[in-house]
């Protein structure tokens, strides 16, 4: 413990000593510091999350996505999908903020929530809104060309399910009349035999049609919003009111933490010079 005084009471003392030397670059790295934080160009932020679409009628034990979470990712990160979302947005591939745009592209994927948060800055708010419009609106526009065909498929699918429930249901319907009681003339009616083979194919008939019913349930239920729905954004851009950078306070405040720490280096290397100089 005396050891520790006596060496920050020594140090104290080369401090007050080579206090110029302390002082200058305390004072060169707090002005560039300053400098920086005054120069830099400043950069917004736009956040949106995703929610990938998906499509309920789906082969049991398959991903209803219209694209697998991970490849969605995958895509996004891609240098072609980038480019391609630079052409849409109209700026050159070697711009600035094409530069830009790349090198602070985002994903944070949260697979139990079914979202993608993705980020990007630019020069300015609406900038930086207009760029993560556009890579939302790149990325929906590809999906709804690959939900297309299984969307079609399935409200075929769904249609003929719907043609044949009809169908069974009109043949259910001429059975029932079939063997319902009638006042015709007793040579008119059917034999015991011929109500017995009709009840028969009516106990089928009714269970197809309940079948068939069942099955256009489910897939009217599977093609409605809450199990089938386009690529969309969980929540709308969010762009803050503060720049994201540079944050001024602190990089003065890491200038600060450097220049005290440099400073007492030049102060000790200082010091340690003149010692050599005398013996």
């Amino acid at each position: 413990m005396e050891q520790d005084e006596i060496y920050l009471a020594d140090l104290w003392r080369v401090l007050r000593r080579e206090w110029r030397w302390f002082a200058a670059v305390l004072a060169v790295v707090l002005a560039g510091a300053l400098a920086f934080a005054l120069t830099a160009r400043p950069q917004w932020e736009a956040s949106a999350w995703i929610r990938p679409g998906q499509l309920g009628p789906v082969p049991a034990g398959e991903d209803p996505r219209i694209e697998p979470f991970q490849r969605v990712i995958d895509r996004m990160g891609t240098v072609p999908f980038q480019d391609a979302v630079l052409h849409d947005l109209g700026l050159p591939f070697r711009s600035r903020e094409a530069h830009l745009y790349r090198d602070s592209f985002r994903l944070e994927p949260s697979p139990y929530a079914g979202l993608i948060k993705f980020s990007v800055r630019a020069a300015s708010p609406q900038q930086a809104r207009r760029f993560a419009e556009t890579t939302f609106e790149h990325l929906r526009a590809l999906h709804e060309r690959l939900m297309a065909e299984p969307l079609g498929l399935a409200q075929a699918r769904l249609r003929q399910a719907q043609a044949q429930l009809d169908d069974a249901t009109a043949e259910r319907d001429r059975l029932q009349r079939a063997v319902a009681p009638t006042t015709r003339d007793a040579a008119d009616r059917p034999s015991r035999q011929d109500l017995m083979l009709a009840s028969m194919v009516l106990s089928s008939s009714n269970q197809e049609v309940r079948q068939l019913q069942q099955t256009v349930s489910d897939l009217k239920a599977r093609l409605t919003a809450t199990y089938s729905y386009r690529t969309s954004l969980a929540w709308p851009i969010y762009v803050p009111d503060r720049r994201a950078y540079p944050n001024r306070v602190l990089i003065v405040g890491a200038g600060l933490v450097l220049g005290l720490g440099l400073g007492v280096m030049a102060a000790l290397a200082r010091h340690a010079a003149r010692r050599g100089r005398v013996g």
